[in-house]
């Protein structure tokens, strides 16, 4: 009896073991797909220009809110060489712009909103649009 029971031990440590990696593996493929960067969504990217009140300085074609003149309008941004007359205007740097206008660039009017990097990806891909 004993050399049976330790062999239903044996085979119950071994089905342990392999459920135990074919959890790790399940767990580390959940981690890679959870942590991969989704698309950016330009239609939620023209919402959060309307949330973020990006119109109160700007004037965007298709958003609406107040036509601000503070800055400047944002029509054919897609068709800009440059963000501020000093940065290449690409999605990654426009989006780095909009989550913090004063650290790319200290003496430039536009304020920190506080909008975060996913934000700024959705309303760089927006922006893009705008040709």
């Amino acid at each position: 009896m004993k050399a049976e029971s330790r062999k239903q031990k044996a085979e119950m440590l071994r089905c342990t073991n392999a459920l135990a990696k074919n959890i790790s593996a399940f767990c580390l493929l959940l981690s890679a797909f959870c942590t991969r960067e989704q698309p950016a969504n330009v239609k939620h990217g023209k919402e959060l220009t309307a949330q973020y009140g990006c119109t109160s300085c700007h004037e965007i074609p298709g958003v609406k809110g107040p036509r601000g003149m503070v800055g400047p309008p944002l029509d054919h941004m897609a068709a800009r060489q440059t963000i501020a007359g000093k940065y290449a205007n690409d999605p990654d740097t426009l989006a780095k712009w909009l989550q913090n206008p004063q650290a790319m660039d200290p003496q430039n009017q536009m304020p920190n909103l506080g909008v975060t990097p996913d934000d700024a990806r959705d309303i760089a891909a927006f922006l893009g649009t705008l040709k």
